[in-house]
């Protein structure tokens, strides 16, 4: 029987072969991984996971496709937690000491941005995280100081991740297609991110970036001073998408 995408839960299926060859070859799995993959769908990509795979995880919310997946796969093969990705506990999963879990999974995009933060709390527990995302999404993540995509979502992630671009996925490769142009993204943790409290980066960035079009002493007005700016390596007369990661942070670590 198919399975008919619901839009409360962002579906859309992946079904282009070639697309979903590339993606594999971008993971490459390894018999010894310990691999999750968040919303599974129609388990187009589990299926080529599990070539390579004796066994692995999987996040699925939609309680019909949990049904399906369970009927498809034996226990030994696939272990399936049927729930939210946004309220998972990914440090559930049992790891092979020395070795960190990796994660992949074609994220649904009415939820993407909370999820990536969410999925950052586990960060020391993950080698790597493989998405697909909407386009523009993966262009604010991995955007640079000084260009318009440069965001509030592109500092916090780039303070715990090396992340890339890989490739662009068209509507077309899906079923229904979406209304936007998809991307690959790599994202590897840093082992050792500079030192910050998240919840106060969070805070300040969010600030920060409040008020894009006007210039950072205005924006943190209340939260800091000019020369508190200046203490951090920030111009006050700067505008917040041109101040890098690294200023963030030490703006956030001055003492209150």
């Amino acid at each position: 029987m198919k399975h008919i995408a619901r839009k409360r839960f962002g579906q859309n299926f992946l079904q282009d072969d070639r697309v979903l060859g590339n993606i594999i070859d971008a993971i490459e799995p390894r018999p010894d991984d310990t691999m999750v993959e968040i919303g599974p769908g129609l388990a187009a990509m589990t299926d080529l996971l599990l070539k390579s795979l004796p066994h692995m995880h999987v996040v699925e919310l939609d309680r019909d496709l949990v049904a399906r997946l369970a009927q498809r796969y034996p226990r030994e093969r696939l272990t399936i937690h049927a729930g939210d990705a946004l309220k998972f506990d990914f440090g559930f999963i049992e790891v092979p000491e020395g070795k960190k879990l990796r994660v992949v999974g074609n994220l649904p995009y009415n939820i993407s941005s909370p999820l990536l933060f969410h999925l950052a709390e586990f960060a020391p527990l993950v080698q790597d995280q493989h998405f697909m995302l909407q386009k523009e999404v993966v262009e604010r993540m991995v955007a640079e100081p000084g260009t318009k995509a440069y965001s509030r979502l592109s500092v916090m992630l780039q303070w715990r991740y090396r992340m890339e671009l890989l490739f662009i996925v068209p509507p077309d490769a899906f079923d229904p297609p979406p209304k936007v142009d998809s991307a690959i993204v790599r994202m590897i943790p840093i082992a050792q991110p500079l030192a910050c409290d998240a919840a106060r980066l969070e805070a300040v960035v969010q600030k920060a970036f409040s008020q894009r079009r006007k210039v950072i002493r205005n924006c943190v007005a209340g939260m800091f001073t000019p020369e508190q700016l200046e203490a951090a390596g920030i111009n006050p007369g700067d505008r917040p998408e041109t101040v890098p990661v690294a200023a963030y942070v030490a703006l956030a670590n001055l003492p209150t």
